[in-house]
Formats: C-alpha cells, sequence, structure tokens
C-alpha cells in the first residue's frame, strides 16, 4: 500500500475517503473457523522451552512469562470476518481475544526473523497461513489507526500528534512512531451489556481520543453498565459537529502489517483548530504507552520523512501517505 510494507486488498481500499456514518456495521455470532490458530502444531518450534524442558501452549503464554510489557490482557475484541470498502461499505465482525492476534501474528514475525538469521529453513507458518488479508486464513482483530488532523482555516495550516511507542509498556510495534491515538476495536469492559453499546468505530475513536490525547482513564466504571455517550460531555463535543466544518471522520482503508500480520482500520479525524485547542489544550509530551511530539506539521515533507526514513509502523506510514493523497477531502 502507498509504496509502505503495508498489505492490503482491493476490496479494502476505497477509491477515495469514505465518512465513518457511511460503512455499515454488523454484528453475528461467531461462525466456524478451519484455518490456523495460535495452538496448532505448526507453531510450535518456534515457541521457547520451559526450565522443565515442556514448550510453552502458545506464543502469548511465552511473552506473558518471559517478556510481558505493562499492558497485555486477553480481552475481548471484535474479530473482522469480511469488509467491503468498494461500492457498498460494510465491515462484518464476531468475538474474539486480543491474544488471537499475538499468538498467531507475533509468532509469524519470530519465525521470519529466526529464517533471516539462519536457525530454520523454511516459514511453514506463513506458508500455512497463506493470504494475510484472508479472515478465513486466521483469527483477524483489527485495531483503529486514527491521524488526528488540527486544522486552521484561517491560516490553511494543519498539524498532527505522532508517538513514539515504547516497547517496555506496549505489545506490539514498540520503539515504532505511529499516528496517535490507536486502539483495538474492542468494548470497553468485559461485561455482555457493552459490547452493542461500544460496537462503533466514532466511539472507539472517541475512547482512545480521550485517553492517548487527554490522559484520562481507561477505567469506565462498566460493571455498573455501559458507557452513556451522551452524557459523555467529551464525546457530545465531539459528536454533534460530526459531519460539519468543525469535526470530520473518514475511513481511508484497511491494512495488514507484512511482518507481524496486526491489521489496522485506517481513519483520519479532523478537527477545527479552536475545537481541538478546546479539547486537548496543551497536549502532554508522554502518555502511558510512550512519548508524544504533539504538534507535527501535515506537510508533503513531513509525510515522507515518517513515511520513509524514520522507523515508522506500517500503518502510520501507509496512513500518512495516503491521507496525503486525499488530503483534499481531508482538509475540505
Amino acid at each position: 500500500m502507498e509504496g509502505t510494507p503495508l498489505l492490503s486488498t482491493p476490496l479494502w481500499l476505497p477509491d477515495a475517503p469514505i465518512g465513518l456514518d457511511h460503512i455499515k456495521l454488523q454484528y453475528t455470532p461467531a461462525e466456524a473457523f478451519s484455518g490456523i490458530t495460535g495452538t496448532d502444531p505448526v507453531i510450535q518450534r518456534l515457541l521457547p522451552v520451559r526450565a522443565d524442558g515442556t514448550r510453552y501452549r502458545t506464543y502469548s503464554e511465552a511473552v506473558a512469562a518471559l517478556a510481558a510489557p505493562t499492558i497485555f490482557e486477553n480481552r475481548s475484541t471484535y474479530r473482522l470476518l469480511r469488509a467491503d470498502l468498494q461500492s457498498n461499505p460494510h465491515m462484518m465482525f464476531s468475538d474474539g481475544k486480543y491474544f488471537d492476534g499475538t499468538d498467531l501474528g507475533d509468532a509469524a514475525a519470530h519465525e521470519f526473523t529466526a529464517a533471516i538469521l539462519g536457525e530454520i529453513a523454511t516459514q511453514d507458518l506463513r506458508t500455512a497461513i497463506g493470504d494475510p488479508c484472508d479472515p478465513a486464513r486466521r483469527l483477524l482483530n483489527v485495531a483503529i489507526s486514527t491521524l488526528t488532523l488540527r486544522y486552521d482555516r484561517t491560516t490553511g495550516a494543519a498539524t498532527f500528534p505522532l508517538h513514539r511507542r515504547d516497547g517496555a509498556r506496549v505489545g506490539h510495534a514498540g520503539g515504532l512512531y505511529q499516528v496517535l491515538p490507536v486502539g483495538v476495536f474492542q468494548p470497553a469492559g468485559e461485561e455482555p451489556w457493552n459490547t452493542r453499546n461500544d460496537f462503533s468505530l466514532w466511539r472507539c475513536i472517541i475512547r482512545e481520543l480521550a485517553e492517548e490525547l487527554r490522559g484520562d482513564t481507561e477505567n469506565y466504571d462498566t460493571h455498573r453498565g455501559p458507557i452513556d455517550y451522551a452524557a459523555w460531555p467529551f464525546a457530545d463535543q465531539l459528536t454533534r459537529p460530526l459531519d460539519t466544518a468543525r469535526v470530520q471522520a473518514f475511513c481511508l482503508g484497511i491494512g495488514v502489517d507484512s511482518l507481524t500480520l496486526a491489521t489496522d482500520i485506517l481513519t483520519a479525524v479532523t478537527i477545527d483548530a479552536p475545537l481541538y485547542d478546546e479539547l486537548f489544550g496543551e497536549i502532554a509530551d508522554t502518555n502511558t504507552e510512550g512519548s508524544i511530539t504533539p504538534a507535527v506539521s501535515f506537510t508533503a515533507e513531513t509525510v515522507e520523512r515518517y513515511a520513509s526514513n524514520e522507523p515508522t509502523q506500517a500503518a502510520g506510514a501507509g496512513l500518512l501517505r495516503l491521507a496525503w493523497r486525499h488530503r483534499s477531502i481531508l482538509l475540505d
């Protein structure tokens, strides 16, 4: 995608950015799955051995025991079953778990590294997975990667915050730059009433904006009931002006990291400068997942720098280049 290490498929790439409210989301009970999972025999040779001589059962079990980051929980997710962002934009999801992606994708990355180092001769796991953009071949969790643009209509200038992810704090893409915010598409809590209430790309983005740019808590007290987004002032301030000149939200596609197979829905949110400043104020230079550069100029030079010359996560690099190509729509 856009000359970056991000992979995609034609159905996942719209010709132009799509307003989030124009994408139909469907939720269905889990379908029968016959693809590769994190417990298949093809993965076993990639897992380390315990002191007693037995191998760890899954990649996530090994990470938890040997090198667990600060944030590493097997929470519920929305698992992508299929998506079409062309003639009839829609996405279908079912139940998933966070470690489904770790167990398969991170193991595939480990296998690739072992092959490059000459420790193994073949990449049997990657071969078994086949098409990395096919949800029938693997349990496919998705994150939502959002380019957040502060747009000053007076000067015509736009900036965006940029994240440098801390490998000691996060379970994926440590040490890499990434757009901000990014979060796994999942309910806010494990209670059953959250599943339907939080089944919204926009609501997931709202929560991540609050957590990553404002430093708000991730604890929403969902044991008491689902989040009331209408009564949450921050959510209301963003949602009421949505699809006006003050706030616009778009989907630019879906992509798969060619190393880890991490899959991201690529989105962009444009916020008018006065509202952006009111909502976020002076953005801190750190958060719970790493360091932040609060205002990077949205220019051809900086897009090319972070898409080509800096250690940037594939989803971020692909999204930046897509956003620059479609800047006339994002900054309309």
